[in-house]
C-alpha cells in the first residue's frame, strides 16, 4: 500500500512545510498553516478520481529539450466569445480553451446567474457547453434559466447540458464523453473527490479538485470555469495555491442592495488585469452597462441598462451642497461617479469618520488636509462620505471632488450646477495631476458637465480635450472651495 504523505500548507500563501509552525516563514501569517494529507492517485482511472493523460496529448507533447527563445514560434492565442461584451473585456476577449478561470464573489452577488448567461449565450450559438452544479438540482437551474433575457434559444436546444453532481470524477468522466467548449463547475467548495477522507471544502479536496480541472482543461482543450466562495474579509475561500493553479481569477464586486456590479480581473495569464465590466442587475438577469453615470439608485433602478443610463445623463450633476461628481477610471473606461458626504455635530465623545465605497485611510488623510490648509473646524464634526451606486474607488483623483462634498456639506453649499472635480490632493493641500486627464474630461463632458476644476498643471490638455467646457485650473484645496455656491 502506498505511503499516505501529511505536510502543512499555509492557507494564506500555498507554502508548504513538513511540520506544523504557529507562524508561517514565507508570508509571515500566524496561525495559517494547516494539515493537509496527500493521498496516493488510484491506479484504477478516473472513475475513483485520477486523471490519466490522454494517449494523443501525450504524443504531440514533442521533446521536452530546452531551447533559445529566438526559435520559439509565436502564435495568437484563439478565442471564444462569451455572448456578454463586459464580460469579454475583462477575459481578455474571451475564452481561451484549455484556460481554467475562478471567479469569487459575496453569496448572491450573482456569480451563478452571470456564468449561466455566459453559458447560454455560448450554447444558444451553437456551443456545447456543460453546466455542472454541486449546490443546486438541474431543475433549479432549468428556472433560474428560464427567467434570464436572452436564453431562450439555448434553453429550447440541445447544446446547454445541466449536471447536478458533486462527484468531481463524475463530471470530469461527463465532460470527456461530450468534449464541450466551456465547462461550468459551481461550486468547487462543494465538489469532492471519493478517494481522499476528508469533507468537501476541506484544503486537501479544494487542491486535487483544483489541480484535477486544471488538467482536464489543459490535456483536452475545454475551457473551464469555476464558481468559488469568498470569506467574510472577501478573499477567495481556500488555499492561495488554487489563485496560483489557475490561468484567471476574477472577483465579482457590488452591493446586494444596489443593483450595479463590477467584474475585476484579479489575475488573467492572457489579458490584462485593468479591464473592469460594469453590469446592472435587474429581474431578467444582469445587463451590460457601456457607459454610466454612478448616480443614486433612483436613476439605476429602471428595468433596462439604456432607460437606467439615459435618466442618470439628465440629471447629472445637481447643486445639492455635499455631493460632487468624479471621473474615476473603470479600466480603459471612466464612469462619472457621484460622491456625496454629509457632516453633524458630534456627541458623546470622539467625532465619527464613516466611509461607504471610499478608502477609510484616505478619508481621514483629507479631512485632515481640509483642517489645516482648507479652514474648516471638523474636530467636533461627524463625517460621512460614501460613493453611490454600490461601488469602490480607491484611486486618489477622487480625492478634489471627496474634500469638495465634505467642504460643501460643512458650508451647505453646492459645487453648482454640471461641475466635475478631479485630482489628487498632497498632504501640504496642493492638487496634483491624474493620468489620463483627457479621457477622463471627455467623457464628463459628454455625460453633460460644464464646468471642470482640474489640477492646474494639466489645465492646457483639459482645456484642448473639451473645447466647450468651461476648465479651472485648481492648484491648491482652497482655491477649489473657493468654487463653492
Amino acid at each position: 500500500m502506498a505511503k499516505v504523505k501529511t505536510s502543512f500548507v499555509c492557507r494564506e500563501c500555498g507554502n508548504v512545510q513538513p511540520k506544523w509552525m504557529g507562524k508561517c516563514p514565507d508570508c509571515g501569517a500566524w496561525d495559517g498553516l494547516q494539515r493537509f494529507t496527500e493521498a496516493p492517485d488510484i491506479a484504477s482511472g478516473p472513475a475513483h478520481g485520477a486523471l490519466e493523460l490522454p494517449a494523443d496529448v501525450t504524443a504531440t507533447r514533442g521533446s521536452r529539450r530546452a531551447q533559445p527563445i529566438a526559435e520559439v514560434k509565436p502564435h495568437d492565442v484563439p478565442r471564444t466569445s462569451t455572448g456578454i461584451e463586459e464580460f469579454d473585456r475583462v477575459l481578455g476577449g474571451g475564452l481561451v480553451p484549455g484556460s481554467v478561470a475562478l471567479i469569487g464573489g459575496d453569496p448572491g452577488i450573482g456569480k451563478s446567474t452571470l456564468l449561466l448567461q455566459a453559458a447560454a449565450a455560448l450554447a444558444g450559438r451553437g456551443r456545447r457547453v456543460l453546466y455542472a452544479t454541486s449546490e443546486e438540482s438541474a431543475a433549479q437551474v432549468k428556472m433560474r434559466a428560464d427567467r434570464l433575457d436572452g436564453s431562450a434559444d439555448a434553453v429550447r436546444g440541445q447544446h446547454l447540458l445541466l449536471l447536478a453532481e458533486p462527484n468531481l470524477a463524475v463530471i470530469v468522466e461527463e465532460a470527456r464523453r461530450i468534449a464541450p467548449d466551456l465547462l461550468v463547475l459551481d461550486s468547487i467548495q462543494l465538489a469532492y473527490r471519493g478517494d481522499i477522507d476528508a469533507i468537501p471544502g476541506s484544503l486537501a479536496q479544494l487542491r486535487r479538485c483544483c489541480l484535477d480541472l486544471v488538467t482536464l482543461a489543459k490535456t483536452s482543450g475545454t475551457a473551464v470555469a469555476i464558481v468559488g466562495h469568498v470569506t467574510k474579509d472577501g478573499d477567495l475561500a481556500g488555499p492561495k495555491l488554487l489563485e496560483h493553479l489557475v490561468d484567471v481569477v476574477l472577483a465579482f464586486e457590488g452591493d446586494r442592495h444596489h443593483s450595479y456590479r463590477v467584474v475585476r480581473a484579479v489575475k488573467n495569464r492572457f489579458g490584462s488585469t485593468q479591464e473592469l465590466g460594469l453590469f446592472e442587475m435587474t429581474g431578467a438577469g444582469l445587463i451590460e452597462v457601456e457607459e454610466a453615470t454612478l448616480a443614486p439608485e433612483s436613476s439605476s433602478s429602471s428595468s433596462n441598462g439604456s432607460n437606467a443610463v439615459d435618466d442618470a445623463k439628465s440629471r447629472v450633476l445637481s447643486r445639492r451642497p455635499g455631493s460632487v461628481f468624479a471621473p474615476v477610471l473603470a479600466g480603459t473606461r471612466v464612469l462619472l461617479a457621484e460622491i456625496q458626504a454629509l457632516t453633524a455635530t458630534g456627541f458623546l465623545g470622539a467625532a465619527k469618520r464613516r466611509a461607504s465605497g471610499l478608502d477609510s485611510a484616505r478619508l481621514a488623510m483629507l479631512i485632515a488636509v481640509l483642517e489645516k490648509h482648507g479652514g474648516l473646524r471638523l474636530g467636533d464634526q461627524d463625517v460621512y462620505a460614501s460613493a453611490l451606486g454600490g461601488m469602490r474607488i480607491i484611486e486618489p483623483a477622487a480625492d478634489l471632488a471627496t474634500a469638495l462634498a465634505i467642504a460643501g456639506a460643512f458650508y451647505e453649499r453646492g459645487a453648482g450646477a454640471a461641475t466635475v472635480a478631479l485630482g489628487e490632493i498632497a498632504l501640504s493641500g496642493e492638487v496634483r495631476s491624474v493620468r489620463q486627464i483627457d479621457q477622463r474630461v471627455q467623457t464628463a463632458v459628454r455625460r453633460g458637465a460644464r464646468l471642470l476644476l482640474v489640477p492646474a498643471t494639466q489645465v492646457e490638455s483639459a482645456r484642448a480635450a473639451a473645447p466647450g467646457a468651461e476648465v479651472v485650473a485648481v492648484g491648491h484645496l482652497h482655491d477649489a472651495i473657493e468654487h463653492l455656491a
